[in-house]
C-alpha cells in the first residue's frame, strides 16, 4: 500500500466513524427520520437511480414538495435496512440535479431539460443524509449525452449541440466521445463543479465508459482515432487510454478539492476472463477490457480509485459467472493495494430467473464474509428494496446487520 492510499483509507474510515457517531449522539430523531444506527466502517450502501425515473424520482414533474417527501422515504428505507451510505445518480445524461454552470437542469426532475426544479435538489439531498448519518456519493455517468440520437432534441445551449464533434450517436443514444481530449475535459469540469460545491462524501462512476456492444454496429470513432491516437498500434489500446485518462485525472483532481472524499467506480463484474488472459477470472462472460475498453484492474493496481464496487450481479453457481468465483477473484485483485473492495448486488434481480432463493443475497454476504478483502456492499436499487426483494433484504438485514 502506498502512503497516499493508506492515507485515503485512514480519512475515509474516520469519516464513516464520525457520521455514524454524530447520528448516535445527537439522536437525530424528526420528522425526517430516523438515524442510521451504530457505527460502522463496512460499507452498506444503496443505489439510487435517477435516469428515466428508475427510482426518483418516481416520475418527472412532480412538486418540489413531492420529490422531496419521496427521496426523504427512500433514506428512511436505507436506515431501516440499517444501510450507512447513497449513492444518487446527480449527473445522468450530461444533466445536472444541481445549478449547474456548464450543464442544463436534468429533464428526470421536471420532464423539460433545462427546466429549473424550484429548489436545489443536490443541497437538499446532501443534507437530508446527512441528518441520519448517511454517507452521500455523487454518481454521475460520464459520457452518456441523451438516451437518444437526435441533437436537436436537446436544450439550445446544451454542449452537444455547441460541439457536435465531442459526440457520436450509437445503438440509438448520444455519447460524448472518450478519444476527444476536450470532451474529456468537459466532463471531468462538470464533475467537479459539484464536488467544489457540495459537502459530498464520495464521487462516483458507474460502468458506462464507451457504450456496451449493440448488435454488431461499429463505434463511430474512426475520424478520432486518426486525429487523436497515432502512438497506438490498435484502436482497442487507444480507447483503454482514453479512459484510463479520465479515471486518473478525475483521481487526482477530487482528491486536491477533496481529500477525504472517497472516488470510486461500480464497474461491470468480469475484468477479464482466465480463457482470454491468466489472470483473469474462472468465467466465460462479456468483458469489460474488451467491451467497453475499461481495465478496471489497472486502475486498482495504479491506486487510481479508493475502492472498487464492481457489479457482480449472478447467482452463486452461475455457468458462465459464479459468483462464488467472482467475489475471490476481485478479493485477490484489491490485496495488498490499499484499495477498497464493494461487492454490487443486483437486489433488482431477485425473483427472477436463477434468483428464485429469498436467502440468495444473504447467502452472498456469508460468502463475502469469507474474504478478508471485502469491505462491504451497494445494492442496486432503492425500489426493488421495497418491492422484489423487499423479503430477501429483510433477511440479509436479520443475517448481517443485527449486530
Amino acid at each position: 500500500m502506498t502512503r497516499a492510499q493508506g492515507l485515503r483509507r485512514i480519512r475515509a474510515n474516520a469519516l464513516v466513524l464520525a457520521l455514524g457517531l454524530v447520528a448516535v449522539l445527537l439522536g437525530l430523531f424528526s420528522a425526517t427520520g430516523a438515524a442510521a444506527q451504530g457505527p460502522s466502517t463496512a460499507m452498506r450502501g444503496m443505489w439510487i437511480a435517477s435516469v428515466t425515473n428508475i427510482d426518483w424520482p418516481s416520475r418527472p414533474g412532480l412538486s418540489a414538495e413531492q420529490q422531496q417527501a419521496e427521496y426523504r422515504k427512500l433514506l428512511d428505507q436505507a436506515v431501516s435496512n440499517k444501510l450507512n451510505a447513497v449513492f444518487v445518480q446527480v449527473r445522468p445524461t450530461a444533466d445536472a440535479f444541481w445549478p449547474s454552470p456548464h450543464e442544463p437542469w436534468s429533464q428526470w426532475l421536471t420532464g423539460v431539460q433545462g427546466k429549473d426544479p424550484g429548489y436545489d435538489p443536490m443541497r437538499f439531498m446532501v443534507d437530508e443524509a446527512h441528518q441520519r448519518g448517511l454517507q452521500f456519493h455523487a454518481w454521475f455517468n460520464p459520457y452518456r449525452v441523451s438516451m437518444q440520437d437526435d441533437p436537436q432534441k436537446l436544450v439550445p445551449e446544451h454542449p452537444a449541440r455547441k460541439h457536435p464533434d465531442w459526440t457520436f450517436a450509437y445503438d440509438g443514444k448520444l455519447y460524448y466521445d472518450p478519444g476527444v481530449p476536450a470532451a474529456r475535459e468537459f466532463v471531468t469540469e462538470a464533475i467537479m463543479d459539484a464536488v467544489r460545491e457540495y459537502d459530498v462524501d464520495g464521487v462516483h462512476l458507474d460502468d458506462y465508459f464507451y457504450p456496451y456492444p449493440a448488435g454488431g454496429q461499429q463505434i463511430p470513432d474512426q475520424k478520432t482515432f486518426a486525429e487523436h491516437g497515432k502512438d497506438f498500434a490498435n484502436v482497442e489500446d487507444w480507447r483503454r487510454h482514453n479512459v484510463d485518462q479520465l479515471v486518473s485525472e478525475l483521481d487526482a483532481r477530487v482528491h486536491e478539492v477533496k481529500p477525504g472524499a472517497k472516488f470510486g467506480i461500480s464497474p461491470f463484474g468480469i475484468w477479464r476472463n482466465a480463457s482470454s488472459d491468466p489472470a483473469g477470472s474462472d468465467t466465460s462472460g462479456l468483458e469489460s477490457y474488451s467491451a467497453i475498453y475499461a481495465d478496471t484492474r489497472k486502475w486498482v493496481q495504479e491506486g487510481w480509485v479508493d475502492y472498487i464496487a464492481p457489479q457482480v450481479y449472478w447467482p452463486i453457481g452461475h455457468p458462465a459467472a459464479d459468483y462464488a468465483k467472482l467475489v475471490p477473484w476481485w478479493s485477490g485483485t484489491v490485496a495488498g493495494t490499499g484499495v477498497d473492495l464493494y461487492i454490487g448486488q443486483a437486489a433488482y434481480r431477485v425473483g427472477q430467473e436463477g434468483w428464485t432463493d429469498p436467502a440468495e443475497l444473504s447467502k452472498h454476504l456469508a460468502l463475502n464474509a469469507e474474504q478478508s478483502d471485502v469491505d462491504g456492499d451497494i445494492f442496486f436499487s432503492a425500489k426493488p428494496l421495497t418491492t422484489n426483494a423487499a423479503e430477501a433484504m429483510a433477511r440479509l438485514v436479520a443475517d448481517h446487520y443485527a449486530g
